[in-house]
Order: structure tokens, then sequence, then C-alpha cells
């Protein structure tokens, strides 16, 4: 994809240490507005970590990482900046995270009413059309314990959305997922992809990824190896390492 706009994201010579486990090793990587990014590659390889990095729920220990224009310091030495990108940028978990103890209305109107200061009205209002986006239009007054999971984390989606965030960023959001569910989930993906969200999606579904991604990149052990458009990479990778992780994940 190519545009005109700074990118949203920039990272240079990031890196990111858990004690003397090397995570993030010299990561450069920039990501335009409306581009849709797919991370690929191994369990531990630091993938979930890279994104968990751009809003800030992982610190780092060197580099530079601006988030549409608002720069992020080493070691979480950013308060005004990370309050503003955490306004900014939606996330989508493995992990659905939703208030038990609230119905799926009061769960996606919570944060634009409490953050945003959005009227109540307002926010119900904006809150049913998201929900009939993904697809649970007439799930708005249940709760969490009685939607199926693919219900949950698509309410999730539409809890993020409700920000009206600039970049939604998913960590393997189908991993916790049964398989028939999957689907659900991915279609509404498919349709924020169609209507020009910026993404960066880290998961496992590499179909999905070769369908709906501008530019994949694989990961091993916490550097990126190869990075291209998806047929680039799943049909001519050049990197062993790619070529040995593909042929292991494609066959099953």
């Amino acid at each position: 994809m190519t545009t005109n706009k700074p990118p949203i994201v920039r990272m240079q010579k990031l890196h990111k240490h858990f004690g003397s486990l090397h995570v993030l090793n010299d990561i450069d990587l920039e990501i335009t507005p409306g581009e849709v990014v797919v991370i690929i590659g191994a369990s531990g390889s630091g993938k979930s970590t890279l994104i968990r990095c751009i809003n800030g729920l992982e610190e780092f220990q060197s580099g530079l990482l601006e988030v549409d224009g608002n720069l992020l310091k080493p070691m979480g030495k950013s308060t005004k900046a990370l309050q503003t990108i955490r306004t900014e940028v939606g996330m989508v978990f493995q992990q659905f995270n939703l208030f038990p103890h609230l119905s799926v209305i009061d769960n996606v109107t919570l944060a634009p009413i409490k953050v945003r200061g959005q009227r109540r009205d307002q926010a119900i209002e904006t809150a049913k059309r998201l929900l009939a986006r993904v697809g649970i239009a007439d799930q708005a007054n249940k709760y969490p314990s009685q939607l199926s999971g693919g219900q949950q984390q698509r309410v999730a989606l539409a809890r993020a959305l409700a920000m009206e965030p600039r970049l939604m960023l998913f960590d393997e959001p189908t991993s916790a997922l049964d398989p028939e569910m999957i689907g659900e989930v991915l279609d509404a993906m498919r349709e924020l992809a169609k209507e020009g969200m910026t993404m960066v999606i880290v998961t496992h579904e590499m179909g999905f990824a070769r369908e709906v991604a501008d530019r994949v990149i694989f990961i091993h052990k916490g550097e990126i190896a190869e990075q291209g458009a998806p047929e680039q990479l799943f049909d001519a990778p050049q990197h062993e390492r790619t070529q040995a992780f593909l042929a292991r994940v494609l066959k099953h």
C-alpha cells in the first residue's frame, strides 16, 4: 500500500528485554494509515510483545516508538503520550475481558462515557450501531455469561471501536474460541479491513492472513526475519526460517 501520509506507527531500533531474555531485538517497522499488517511466527517469538509495546502495555528498554505523532519513551517515561495513545488505539485480546456484571450495551458504552465524556444517549446510539456492525445487535441487553465465545469477542471488538480508534490491534483474537466460532469473529474483522481501518493483527490463521493483509511480517526469536505482500511471503518465502515455519503450520 502506497500513501503520502506519515506513518501511524514508527519503530526504530526498538529493544525489549524480560530480564535476561531479549524479546524484541532491533525492530524497525513503519505502518501507514489504512494498512492491514498481519504478524506471524512461532509461540514465544515476540509477536504479542511487539503490539503490546505499541499501546504502552509493555515498556521497552531502548529505541524509538512513535504512535500517531505521540512519542513513547523507553522505560515508561511517557505518561502524557501514553494517555493519548490509549484513547486512539483500540485493542482486542485473546481473552474477552468483558465486565461480567454489566450488560453488553453497558460494556460497550462504559469507556466512551467515562473516558471521552460522551452523553449516555449518544454512547448508547453509537453502541447499538456498532453491535449491528459486528452482527450481534440482538444481544445488547444480555450479559456476557449468556453469550457464546464468538459473540463475546465481537462485543469486545464493538467496545474497542466505540472509542473511535485510529488504529486497531488484535492479539490472537480467535485463539480462545472453539473452531466453529472463529469464522464469525474473522468475518467482523474482514469488514473492518474493507472499510479501511488501520489494523495490526497477531494471528495463527494463515488463510485469513493471506486474504486480508496488505503486508505480512514473520518474526523469529524477536527479530523481523522477513516481510512482504501475502502472495510473496506465503508462496515464495526467501528466508529459510520463514520456509520452515510455513512448512510446519500449513501442513495442518
